[in-house]
């Protein structure tokens, strides 16, 4: 055997000697004490879901002091199995991007200017208008008795971003509106 790896100092010393470098390790002591960033004292992990498609990919956010450090997969989560697809792994930079929108931008009607609003403003307004909406549309039965509980005039639209979680809050919050599950039911 060229190498023997049993000797005192192993194969490193024998290729140092070889290549005539001087060179203690090929790694300096600087580099090899680098520790991630996600190691830091005080850095803390949370499991969250990927915020794109519904597949729902599970993500480690690693944040300290209420700012987001980095964003990767599980590995432990059956679905993704510490993978992103590109998207999620760019879920990091969509949260710390300086172009991310932070607050409500609302135009009112007929403006051609836009203004800044505080998210508790846009919660009150839209409040306001769902309940103003249901009330004045509002439906208890039919012409023949038969229990309603709808309005028309209101609606959920859903996206390929909504959870099975945020599902489930939106029946919650259309329930709690007093809307119920409508079914076609043949008459007997």
């Amino acid at each position: 055997m060229l190498f023997k790896l049993t000797e005192k100092d192993g194969l490193w010393k024998k290729i140092r000697n070889h290549v005539g470098t001087t060179v203690e390790h090929p790694v300096s002591q600087a580099t090899r004490e680098i520790r991630s960033r996600i190691s830091d004292e005080g850095v803390k992990r949370s499991v969250s879901v990927c915020p794109y498609c519904a597949v729902g990919c599970s993500t480690l956010v690693y944040h300290r002091d209420g700012r987001i450090i980095d964003i990767e997969g599980n590995p432990d989560s059956p679905i993704n199995a510490g993978t992103l697809c590109p998207k999620g792994s760019a879920t990091f930079g969509m949260h710390v991007s300086p172009y991310r929108w932070t607050k409500v931008r609302y135009r009112r009607p007929y403006s051609s200017e836009w203004e800044d609003l505080t998210l508790e403003e846009a919660l009150d307004m839209i409040a306001d208008r769902l309940k103003k909406t249901r009330d004045e549309t509002w439906q208890d039965r039919d012409e023949d008795g038969k229990k309603l509980n709808r309005s028309k005039a209101v609606a959920s639209i859903g996206g390929a971003t909504i959870d099975n979680e945020e599902n489930y809050l939106i029946t919650k919050l259309f329930h709690t509106m007093g809307f119920t599950r409508i079914t076609n039911q043949a008459r007997i």
